[in-house]
C-alpha cells in the first residue's frame, strides 16, 4: 500500500539516494563534486535537522522525501523513475497541512521546480545570489499565497 510515513534514522541512507538520483536529472548546474560533497551534508548533518516525511510505494521503498523546519520546506525529492507522478504534490500538500510549511526556497536554475512551486501556490517573494552554503547558484524565496512587492 502506498502511504505517506514517518522515517528514521536509519532510512537516512535511503533518503540520501533518492537525494542523489533526484539532483543529478534535476540539478545539471551541479558538478559531479558539488554532488558528492552534497550527499555527505545531506546525510550526516540536513536529514537530521528537519522533520521528515517520505512516500512509501506498493513494495515498501521510499520513494520521495520532504523535510521542513520552522514552516520552511527544507527540501523535496523524488525518485526519477517516480517523477509526474502526483507525489511531489502529495508530499507538499502533507508538508503544508500537517507540517504547518508555508515558505521554501528553490534554485533559480531549476526551472521545473519553480514551476511546480508557483503552480501549487507559491510565489516569489525574494531572491538570493548565492545559496545557503555561498555558493554561486542563486535562490528564489518563495511564500505560499503571497505576492511579491
Amino acid at each position: 500500500m502506498e502511504e505517506i510515513c514517518e522515517v528514521t534514522e536509519s532510512q537516512f541512507e535511503r533518503l540520501a539516494d533518492v537525494w542523489e538520483a533526484s539532483v543529478k536529472v534535476t540539478h545539471d548546474f551541479l558538478t559531479e563534486q558539488d554532488v558528492l560533497s552534497l550527499r555527505s551534508k545531506v546525510l550526516n548533518d540536513y536529514l537530521a535537522a528537519v522533520t521528515l516525511r517520505a512516500y512509501k510505494d506498493e513494495q515498501g521503498s521510499l520513494q520521495g522525501f520532504v523535510g521542513v523546519s520552522n514552516g520552511k520546506v527544507e527540501m523535496l525529492f523524488i525518485s526519477p523513475e517516480y517523477r509526474g507522478m502526483g507525489i511531489g504534490k502529495l508530499l507538499l500538500n502533507y508538508a503544508i497541512n500537517h507540517l504547518g510549511a508555508t515558505e521554501l526556497d528553490v534554485n533559480e536554475q531549476n526551472p521545473l521546480a519553480i514551476a511546480f512551486y508557483k503552480h501549487m501556490g507559491f510565489k516569489v517573494i525574494g531572491r538570493s545570489l548565492v545559496d545557503s552554503l555561498g555558493n554561486p547558484f542563486p535562490l528564489l524565496h518563495m511564500r505560499l499565497g503571497v505576492s511579491y512587492k
